[in-house]
């Protein structure tokens, strides 16, 4: 599917409603391809889990069940809800496959819209059960770095808060190393990304992060990332890959050794019967 307006066009397969392309009007591509080389994703939504569960289960009113990372959502085929020119929709119910991993009645519908240099994704997830749901989410868009002509220039993450968030790091299991905590390699609300930086996989940023950051070049492109209801941050590519993930969520793996209880995992939500969560993602492109 395919949303456009004169400043950008924008391609959303089925699969994971997931962004496929998304070009500005002089051409230039801002989202990475998904060259399996490196990673084959482009953006994938994150749900019901952010991250790895122990040995690959989670638990579940004492119920272990089999867990993908990040959850199930990024292989799920979306029904189209909506579609015009600039916005469209999709949702996710719960399947009989869903409930083998994830024993709830939910409704997840995403919606992309265009409104000027701005891709605005919403995200609302609806409890149908009749018990409370335990859920982590989170984005996962992966962008150009470089970032479109801007080869061989500085890049910069920029919080909008001016803030040094401390960082997290996940072990060889992809769970939370227990009771590390690393000093911010942000200064003053700027990190220059460097690939060294992601040798021991991605940098996590449990709080104090903010909701908006800039990724630019100097003298260059840039991209205003903008979250709602996301607490936690991670960046994170691949080794020596050309791409950034910059990635609001909300929820993590948990830390090694405290279990694999769902409801216990930092940050999770116990989402009430009948109710909705609301999250949002914007980026403007310049």
């Amino acid at each position: 599917m395919r949303i456009a307006n004169d400043e950008l066009s924008v391609e959303i397969s089925p699969l994971g409603a997931e962004l496929q392309s998304i070009t500005g009007a002089d051409g230039a591509e801002w989202l990475w391809h998904g060259d399996e080389t490196f990673w084959k994703g482009r953006a994938p939504l994150l749900f019901p889990v952010v991250g790895k569960s122990p040995a690959g289960h989670v638990s579940i009113a004492g119920e272990r069940f089999p867990m993908a990372p990040h959850g199930f959502t990024r292989t799920a085929v979306f029904a189209p809800l909506i579609a015009d020119k600039t916005r469209c929709s999709f949702v996710l119910s719960d399947t009989e496959a869903t409930r083998q991993s994830f024993p709830f009645a939910f409704a997840l519908t995403v919606t992309h819209a265009l409104e000027g240099r701005t891709l605005a994704t919403e995200v609302v997830i609806e409890n149908r059960d009749a018990v409370p749901m335990p859920f982590g989410f989170g984005f996962h868009p992966a962008l150009r770095w470089p970032l479109p002509g801007s080869e061989g220039r500085l890049h910069r993450v920029t919080l909008e808060s001016g803030g040094a968030p401390e960082m997290r790091r996940v072990d060889g299991e992809g769970l939370l190393r227990r009771g590390h905590i690393y000093p911010s390699p942000f200064v003053k609300g700027v990190l220059e990304p460097r690939h060294a930086h992601f040798a021991e996989d991605a940098m996590i940023f449990p709080d104090g992060a903010g909701p908006g950051l800039v990724f630019s070049a100097e003298g260059g492109r840039r991209v205003r990332c903008g979250s709602e209801n996301l607490p936690d941050l991670a960046l994170w590519t691949k080794p020596d890959a050309p791409f950034l993930c910059i990635e609001p969520w909300h929820g993590t793996a948990p830390e090694a050794g405290t279990g694999d209880a769902l409801e216990d995992r930092p940050n999770t939500i116990l989402l009430p019967p009948g109710e909705t969560a609301r999250f949002a993602m914007q980026m403007t492109f310049d």
